[in-house]
């Protein structure tokens, strides 16, 4: 095991976000949000490249029938809606509109989010503006063509991620006021989360919850923002081990590689003085000693 965390592309992201490993062309996807891209690294060639974005992504997933294509189709939960996106050889994306959302406020976008286990994107709203700390934000399905608000009074949801077997869904709110990391009974068949609990309590712990994934073993990875650590909680919410990055704003994570046993990482880089962190915004590649899961396809 070598849990030293290692640079894999100096990318400088605003926010770089929703990393997803493409077991089919062994290659990283990821996106920074502010900058407006989808990025992508190849295993095989160790190079990167990236498309332009009409709106900011918040997250995506690979979607159903992606392997037609030579860089797959991504649903993406965007600023109006959620759409599917389809990078080509030539370095041109096209965006095709799956579902508008009727935000309840100005300045909102999706944020984090991922398929469950049957292929169906669960998603998080929030307003940009944090210093508001407003609970307008919501989780929403994807059902086919329309989203449906799951969870609301959220100010900046993040961290879901969901267990092996499916029947657990976590989420996090990771603006200062809550730092929380929620578990819910999640109905498999019908997509629907309940019976609400507190996972764990990040405050008293260094770093806010930020993005997550789940290992085979069902403990759950969380980056903790501001404190260049990512978590590994077990299932019981107990504390595990931490792992280091050297920026202070990991974002989120996942599981990839040819055995799924590195945990990748991308990061956020801040405005100011960043002689300190110069890496920051980078995405990074750790190798923990464990394995993690294949990310289902995107059923739109």
């Amino acid at each position: 095991m070598n849990a030293s965390a290692e640079l894999l592309v100096d990318a400088r992201n605003g926010v770089g976000e929703s990393p997803v490993w493409d077991t089919l062309r062994q290659c990283l996807f990821w996106v920074d949000i502010p900058g407006r891209a989808l990025w992508c690294w190849s295993a095989a060639t160790g190079q990167t490249r990236q498309w332009a974005t009409p709106e900011m992504t918040g997250c995506m997933a690979l979607a159903e029938g992606s392997e037609a294509t030579p860089h797959g189709r991504w649903v993406a939960a965007m600023e109006t809606g959620v759409a599917l996106l389809t990078p080509h050889a030539d370095g041109t994306l096209t965006h095709d509109t799956i579902s508008t959302v009727q935000h309840p406020h100005s300045g909102m976008r999706f944020n984090d989010g991922r398929c469950d286990r049957q292929g169906r994107l669960r998603a998080g709203s929030m307003v940009m503006d944090m210093s508001l700390a407003s609970a307008a934000g919501s989780v929403y399905a994807l059902e086919g063509a329309r989203v449906r608000a799951l969870h609301r009074g959220l100010i900046t949801p993040n961290g879901m991620a969901f267990s092996p077997d499916g029947k657990t869904m976590y989420l996090s709110d990771s603006h200062p006021n809550v730092q929380t990391v929620w578990a819910f009974d999640y109905d498999v068949d019908s997509g629907t989360p309940g019976r609400q609990r507190v996972f764990v309590d990040m405050k008293p712990l260094p770093g806010r919850p930020d993005g997550a994934a789940v290992d085979q073993d069902g403990c759950y990875w969380i980056c903790g923002n501001d404190a260049g650590l990512v978590h590994r909680f077990t299932p019981d919410g107990r504390l595990d081990r931490s792992l280091a990055v050297p920026v202070k704003k990991p974002a989120m994570c996942a599981f990839g590689g040819s055995g799924l046993d590195t945990l990748f990482v991308t990061s956020i880089r801040p405005g100011g003085d960043l002689t300190d962190q110069p890496l920051a915004g980078g995405v990074f590649a750790l190798r923990p000693g464990v394995r993690g899961l294949d990310e289902p396809r995107c059923v739109p």
